[in-house]
């Protein structure tokens, strides 16, 4: 598994705050077998000077985060690909945003959310997004709204009834609605 997170520029003071809560949260991520590459337009020099400051003064203790560099013309054809572009002040420049982009280990595209260069990430999000995917990726179920680790999942509406008791040996409830339909299927998180 994967993650880029891709940054307009070094030194902006949200980003700051995003790479020290992403070094604070590399264990996390490790745990998950999650590799996290974090994008930005400057030079590598700037790289390093700007991990500096995220690494220590951001987190409140030293941490350190992997953080490939990637040069101007690499990164600009990277966010246009990926759409990671959104408009400044004027109208005819465009720049790159704050994007998260999740790939599963066949290396494909799983998420990708873009954030305005002003709205910071939702890291804790993006781990619950991991588990989601991780947790569909192996097992016939679906996450439903809000749902957190340890909470009931959906089992997948294409799963015939005798399979998931098979799949499911803690069962299988039925949520009852209006409708009479019976497709909202639960079971506790295998």
């Amino acid at each position: 598994w994967g993650i880029l997170f891709s940054h307009p520029r070094d030194f902006t003071p949200v980003c700051t705050t995003e790479l020290g809560r992403a070094a604070k949260l590399a264990p996390e991520f490790s745990k998950r077998n999650v590799k996290m590459i974090a994008l930005s337009i400057d030079s590598v020099p700037d790289h390093l000077s700007w991990s500096k400051v995220w690494s220590v003064g951001s987190c409140g203790s030293e941490r350190s985060v992997q953080c490939p560099s990637t040069c101007t013309q690499t990164f600009t054809a990277f966010s246009r690909a990926f759409k990671a572009v959104g408009q400044t002040s004027s109208a005819l420049t465009l720049t790159p945003c704050a994007q998260v982009f999740v790939f599963g280990p066949d290396k494909k595209l799983k998420l990708s959310i873009l954030y305005p260069a002003t709205t910071g990430r939702n890291f804790d999000e993006i781990l619950r997004v991991v588990d989601s995917l991780q947790l569909t990726a192996y097992k016939k179920v679906a996450t439903p709204v809000d749902w957190k680790p340890g909470d009931s999942v959906m089992v997948v509406p294409t799963l015939p009834d005798e399979e998931a008791k098979k799949l499911f040996p803690k069962g299988v409830f039925t949520k009852d609605l209006p409708s009479g339909k019976k497709y909202l299927r639960y079971t506790p998180q295998p």
